[in-house]
């Protein structure tokens, strides 16, 4: 099973209309490059959560890939997932912990600088930060510039693994490279693919080339 630590790409997915269909648009964008796949559906009952969890969990585990249940920690352990999601309006990180235990992966939202100086102190494996752009998966929420990926990037170093959300594709991510991202949320830019591998394939190259450019611009400057 790969590391939230190694992981630069993670994707948050609806259940897309159906199990064949998630199931198979995930298989895709695992094999793109995708190395960590969350589940988010506030429009199914809990006997889909948990059937379509157990399906996702037993694929991203085929793959060594961790899979994350959103705001649910109620159905964790019957989903078979790795870990959770919740935000800010969930159930508290401190609840959370007590129902899935210490050694599930636990991840955070954050949206200003206050929510992740709090953060930092909690019981969490990882935080994301953003969304930087206005998004439609997130509605009525702004966006929190690039302000708060320097902010984040300079708070908390390499403490936490924190990946950026809104707006991700290979467009944006040498910028948010360039402003202290590392790892990066995608939702639309897969979701609304008739090519989710291809794209998948698109974003990891964008941050193996970003990553190879920050390593020339350090050699440079030594």
């Amino acid at each position: 099973m790969s590391t939230i630590a190694g992981a630069n790409l993670y994707l948050c997915t609806s259940a897309m209309g159906g199990l064949s269909p998630l199931l198979e648009f995930v298989e895709q964008c695992i094999k793109g490059g995708v190395d960590i796949v969350q589940l988010r559906d506030k429009d199914i009952t809990d006997d889909e959560i948990i059937r379509y969890g157990r399906q996702l969990s037993d694929l991203c585990h085929e793959y060594k890939v961790p899979f994350i249940l959103n705001d649910r920690p109620d159905l964790v352990a019957e989903t078979l997932a790795d870990g959770l999601h919740v935000g800010q309006d969930d159930m508290s990180v401190a609840e959370c912990r007590k129902i899935i235990g210490d050694k599930m992966i636990l991840g955070l939202s954050t949206h200003q600088e206050s929510e992740l100086v709090e953060a930092s102190g909690k019981e969490i494996n990882y935080l994301s930060v953003g969304p930087v752009v206005p998004t439609p998966t997130k509605p009525g929420r702004p966006g929190t510039g690039l302000d708060y990926v320097r902010f984040s990037a300079e708070k908390i170093g390499n403490s936490i693994p924190f990946f950026i959300t809104g707006g991700v594709s290979p467009d944006t991510i040498p910028e948010l490279y360039e402003n202290g991202a590392r790892r990066f949320v995608v939702v639309r830019y897969l979701t609304q693919s008739d090519a989710p591998q291809k794209n998948a394939r698109l974003l990891k190259d964008a941050i193996k080339r970003a990553q190879e450019i920050d390593e020339e611009l350090k050699l440079d400057s030594a």
